[in-house]
């Protein structure tokens, strides 16, 4: 038999990139194209600049891909891309921000190239060196299907950290993969049965972690890591698992074992050096580049160095929020001002941000509820109007030691950890009682464990779930949960096993803080941070770039020693002092502040009515995915004004939000 190949290109007029496709025998070269372009559509905010498909309708194997043009804006950049000698077809996702050394290395061995595009560096690598070896010499965030058309086999790649997502499964005996679910949904062999098991991720975590997603038998690829699969295979080949080239649980404890023996001005040199290349290798562009800037002490660095290597004033952008409690933008004006920054502001009223919220269920298109969702979506839209590429200060906290767990995590410990469980148990009822009727300046002291909780009745409650815990990892759980029982929550459901709820899976550190950095870096980072930003920014075609995270600043604050970290109740040590080589210190000593919003009084305000039809208990009990009775005493208690629940009825808010628009019942 003949095989027929179709090369598909399509040049459209406005319609980062976003690539989907799929494995599957019997499907006729009409119905590939019109599926393949309707996969591909279905992702036009991640590339509005170009689409293309190609498939092989005999093999069974098609690609799709949307353009975002950044680098080599010319026709050479169009992709799928087929690597020279024709072995290997691509559909790629991301930027390779050394490819430029890579490439004068490749050159060195005997490769041309057409273009000028990181892509064809990536097919030249995979030519030289394999899949395995090629993606572990690759500085950069991507996700990649590339199709080996000799041993006809498809790889899926995921960057280390996943700044860049990928989603695959098994339907039937056709195998799916895309950016987004969006795309996964338009084929019509997909299966949109919700795994009600997810939803209790979701109630905990307000994200669904890695590998899970909102769909049965459709999952995220892990970060760091390759899935091989093909359609001729056995029923263990059909069925492997993702393979790892690079480890955050190793960087770990290879860290804390070699702990390195820098003075803390030879660490603060380095830490320098490296981010000032990190920044500088995402500042390649051929197109206008920017930065967030909030005023913090990640984002301010990273603007530092951009501004330290440019030639003019870098372009950056802030949102602020009339509420002074939330507003950020007075530093971030303080900041752009020393450093001479080409800044712009704009202020968000509370009708201009809840005008987000019918947006966020087709943007995130899995139930996604951290509410940062909202500013992280209006300061990309308005960078927009002015960039195509943005970088952002995005992991410095669990890196280097920023968030308020890390000081107070060990506090808490020391104060509850010696009691007997009996005696904590009693304490935690107690608590529970008292706390509707204690005044805030009776456990003022309560206080300094829990700063981010506004009334004495929440830091109670929120006490007495700590006390009764047996280790520190069991605390660590419960300060990072929404709702604790989540199965309790979510009909006729058991909540799977993660990260944070598998042993087998923790990193080796002794230290408590140590670990709790682990854990966010490889849980609360990619499936919650990372997501936001990446569908807010793709959602109107704005490319993120994070220097923060480039692996080897991962792998150098892995081996710093924590105390270059956290000093007292203060984090960030080191690099808080690589950016008072840039601005003044009081531009950098100064209380961290949240990206949040007023979500628990736009509830009780403004809010209310949607909430109430949303989480009304006869909708509730008719769709059947939750016990009513929880999340309607905590929406009275909420509107009540005794407790905060906000963040918890979230969870549920934006699960039924999704479920109206996806038409799911």
């Amino acid at each position: 038999m003949r095989i027929s190949i179709r090369i598909y290109q399509e040049l459209i007029e406005r319609s980062m990139c976003g690539i989907a496709g799929a494995l599957q025998l019997g499907i006729q070269e009409a119905e590939w194209q019109t599926r393949l372009m309707a996969m591909s559509s279905a992702l036009v905010h991640r590339g509005p600049d170009e689409s293309g498909i190609w498939f092989d309708a005999a093999t069974g194997i098609g690609l799709g891909h949307r353009r975002l043009s950044v680098i080599d804006l010319s026709a050479a950049g169009r992709q799928p891309m087929h690597s020279v000698s024709g072995r290997y077809v691509v559909s790629y996702n991301g930027e390779i921000y050394n490819f430029k050394s890579l490439r004068v290395e490749l050159e060195k061995l005997g490769h041309r190239f057409r273009g000028h595009s990181d892509t064809e560096v990536l097919l030249a690598a995979v030519s030289e060196w394999g899949v395995g070896k090629a993606v572990t010499r690759l500085n950069g965030m991507f996700a990649f299907a590339l199709w080996d058309r000799e041993a006809r086999t498809l790889h899926l790649g995921r960057d280390r950290l996943g700044e860049k997502p990928l989603y695959y499964g098994w339907v039937g005996k056709t195998f799916l993969f895309a950016s987004e679910l969006k795309a996964l949904r338009i084929h019509p062999d997909f299966k949109a049965d919700i795994d009600r098991n997810a939803v209790t991720l979701l109630m905990r975590h307000s994200c669904i972690p890695s590998p899970y997603s909102i769909y049965q038998g459709i999952f995220k690829l892990p970060p760091g890591t390759i899935l091989t699969v093909n359609l001729t295979g056995t029923a263990a080949e059909r069925t492997a698992r993702p393979i790892p080239y690079w480890s955050a649980k190793e960087v770990a404890e290879q860290g804390a074992v070699q702990e390195s023996t820098w003075t803390e001005e030879e660490a603060i040199h380095h830490l320098d050096e490296l981010l000032r290349d990190a920044v500088q290798l995402r500042m390649v562009a051929d197109v206008p580049l920017g930065a967030f800037l909030s005023g913090g002490i990640d984002s301010s660095t990273v603007v530092a160095l951009m501004q330290a290597q440019s030639g003019r004033p870098v372009q950056t952008f802030s949102i602020g929020f009339n509420e002074r409690v939330y507003d950020e933008a007075i530093y971030a004006k303080e900041v752009a001002r020393h450093l001479g920054t080409d800044h712009t502001e704009l202020y968000v009223s509370s009708e201009q941000a809840m005008a987000v919220i019918p947006l966020l269920p087709a943007l995130y298109d899995e139930p996604f509820a951290d509410s940062s969702q909202i500013p992280t979506f209006l300061v990309s839209q308005l960078a927009r109007r002015h960039v195509t590429v943005s970088l952002s200060g995005d992991g410095g906290d669990e890196l280097f030691g920023g968030y308020n767990r890390y000081f107070w995590g060990r506090s808490i410990w020391r104060t509850i950890g010696w009691m007997p469980t009996s005696v904590k148990h009693l304490l935690a009822d107690g608590l529970t009682v008292i706390a509707p009727t204690i005044g805030e300046a009776t456990f003022r002291s309560v206080g300094t464990f829990l700063p981010s909780l506004q009334n004495s009745a929440d830091k109670l409650q929120k006490l007495a779930q700590i006390l009764p815990v047996e280790d520190p990892d069991s605390m660590y759980l419960s300060l990072i949960s929404h709702w604790k029982d989540p199965s309790a929550v979510v009909s006729g459901a058991v909540e799977p096993k993660t990260l944070l709820t598998d042993h087998s899976q923790w990193a080796k550190l002794s230290d408590f803080t140590q670990r709790m950095m682990y854990f966010d870096t490889v849980t609360y980072l990619p499936d919650d941070l990372l997501v936001k930003l990446d569908r807010a920014s793709m959602g109107v075609s704005l490319e993120a770039r994070l220097p923060l995270l480039d692996h080897r600043v991962v792998e150098f604050a892995w081996q710093v020693p924590i105390t270059m970290k956290i000093r007292g109740s203060q984090g960030k040590w080191l690099l808080r002092q690589v950016l008072k080589r840039y601005i003044p210190e009081n531009l950098v000593d100064r209380p961290k502040m949240g990206f949040a919003i007023p979500i628990d009084s736009w509830l009780r305000g403004p809010l209310r009515g949607w909430a109430e039809d949303l989480l009304a208990e006869r909708r509730l009990n008719k769709e059947g995915f939750f016990n009513s009775e929880p999340i309607r005493q905590k929406w009275a208690e909420h509107l009540s004004g005794k407790r905060d629940w906000s963040y918890l009825l979230w969870d549920v808010l934006m699960f039924q939000g999704w479920l109206s628009r996806h038409g799911h019942s």
